[in-house]
């Protein structure tokens, strides 16, 4: 999503009284995993996909998009803004990805 402030904000208005948003994207992982995780995301995964799926390309733009997605902090402040509550999340593979949630009040 280009403009992910407007897409929770429309997100938030389609749910009932009640309703629950659950948003699962990749996120960031730990300091200490950064290097690894970019060694994977920007030399081995690439590679995979040139042998398995004749598409380099396709896995290299992957890592640079997950590279510009806010991280688990940054989410959770664009979701509270967008009028949602008790949002939290939960990191999953050591913040490869993070499951946010937020309820419409």
């Amino acid at each position: 999503m280009t403009h992910k402030d407007r897409a929770l904000a429309e997100m938030r208005r389609v749910l009932k009284p009640g309703g629950k948003l659950l948003v699962l994207e990749f996120s960031k992982v730990p300091d200490i995993l950064q290097k690894p995780y970019d060694l994977y995301s920007f030399k081995i995964l690439p590679w995979m996909g040139q042998k398995i799926a004749n598409d380099a390309e396709s896995y290299r733009y992957l890592a640079e998009s997950i590279r510009m997605h806010p991280d688990q902090e940054t989410l959770k402040t664009m979701m509270q803004d967008a009028g949602l509550e008790r949002v939290q999340y939960y990191n999953l593979t050591a913040g490869v990805a993070a499951l946010h949630t937020g309820i419409k009040l």
